[in-house]
């Protein structure tokens, strides 16, 4: 079957149910595909995810439409089976794709424009441009590989409702894909900007071993980060990583941010101000999204550093949310409520472990973590972003 064919054909089982006015678009256009659609709070662990035949898509997917996402942004999980490439598919917005585990390649194109094609594995993260065909490949023929796939198609729908304008739209950008396969897929490089570190580029090749951070000093935790940024591109994101037996200081902001866990063990709490708090279970390949304006709050109970993907929504999403930010958005140590810091040290002593957050936190709010030297570490910094790592 050709390409136009299939897609034509999963259109063709596509009905959207004009009569319900009080669902967006995009939710009942997932309610007709016949795949599982997981809501909730948080995914555990979505390499366990229940998926399903997607017809000639010609793998197992499902939708993940957890609170916090609603009319913003999506995810999909796609199961690439053992050893197959799937059809080539051409879809009309930028797409973040993160490999929640198995080895494969993906090969991307226009009209015109040779073919690109790059090798990904666990953990990896990688951008595929508007209006360009890609297909997945799986590298192992003894074991599927999984996908999570995010976009802004939400909004997009609710402008125009029909998937058949995102899905087999002929619009194309050949300058998106004009550079050098080099250029385009190799690891992404250090830039200047963000937080005072930046990585510019679309494909990041794991990221629970990338490094290059900067310290987080807002958050506390003696944590780090680095600011995703993807060529051509309005998505975008960050990563931050925190050490053992400390947590991240409690704060609130917009909708639809995707987090999603590269490495490490432990739980996060979100809530509403003044109502019941959610207890969020984390480990590698969790997934949860804190709802618009819930104060959220991460802790890692684990013997090594935690890391968390953080998938942004469109950036007038975040602005509208926070247009009345101010310093109530974050709860200082010395603020928080008391069984936050007892549960947490419950957490680490069941493991055999002890807490490692100085008690002057929970004393001083303007508390300084100790980060080391920091002109030793940009230097370092700029030894890594000159070999690229």
């Amino acid at each position: 079957m050709t390409q136009e064919a299939a897609v034509a054909n999963i259109l063709s089982k596509i009905k959207i149910d004009t009569d319900v006015r009080s669902r967006l678009p995009y939710d009942q256009w997932i309610e007709s595909v016949d795949v599982p659609i997981h809501r909730g709070y948080f995914i555990e662990d979505t390499r366990q995810l229940e998926v399903a035949p997607w017809g000639d898509l010609g793998c197992n997917a499902a939708f993940i439409q957890l609170e916090g996402m609603q009319g913003t942004t999506d995810a999909r999980i796609t199961e690439i089976p053992p050893g197959a490439t799937l059809p080539p598919i051409r879809f009309g917005l930028d797409e973040a794709v993160y490999v929640v585990e198995g080895h494969g390649m993906t090969t991307v194109w226009v009209d015109g424009v040779e073919k690109k094609t790059f090798e990904w594995g666990p953990r990896s993260l990688f951008v595929i441009p508007r209006g360009a065909v890609r297909q997945f490949s799986n590298a192992r023929g003894d074991a599927p590989a999984r996908l999570i796939h995010n976009t802004y198609l939400p909004i997009a729908m609710s402008l125009i409702p029909d998937p058949a304008y995102f899905f087999n739209n002929p619009y194309e950008e050949r300058a998106l894909l004009e550079g050098s396969e080099e250029e385009l897929y190799s690891v992404a490089t250090r830039a200047p900007g963000g937080r005072g570190a930046s990585w510019h580029g679309n494909f990041f090749t794991d990221l629970a071993a990338w490094n290059g951070l900067v310290p987080h000093r807002q958050r506390g935790g003696g944590g780090h980060v680095v600011d995703i940024r993807f060529p051509n591109s309005v998505m975008g994101g960050h990563m931050s990583v925190f050490p053992p037996g400390t947590y991240k200081k409690a704060h609130r902001h917009g909708p639809g941010v995707v987090i999603i866990i590269p490495a490490g063990d432990g739980y996060s709490i979100m809530w509403p101000e003044g109502e019941e708090k959610i207890i969020v279970p984390w480990h590698e390949a969790s997934m949860f999204v804190p709802p618009n304006r819930w104060f959220h709050q991460h802790f890692n109970v684990s013997v090594e550093p935690a890391r968390y993907l953080a998938l942004n929504p469109l950036r007038q999403v975040m602005i509208l949310a926070n247009n009345e930010r101010s310093i109530l958005d974050q709860v200082e140590y010395p603020g928080e409520e008391p069984w936050i810091r007892k549960m947490f040290e419950e957490e680490l002593g069941k493991r055999g472990l002890e807490s490692l957050m100085p008690e002057d936190v929970y004393k001083d709010a303007h508390f300084k973590w100790t980060y080391g030297d920091d002109e030793e570490q940009g230097a370092v910094l700029d030894a890594e972003a000159g070999r690229g790592l």
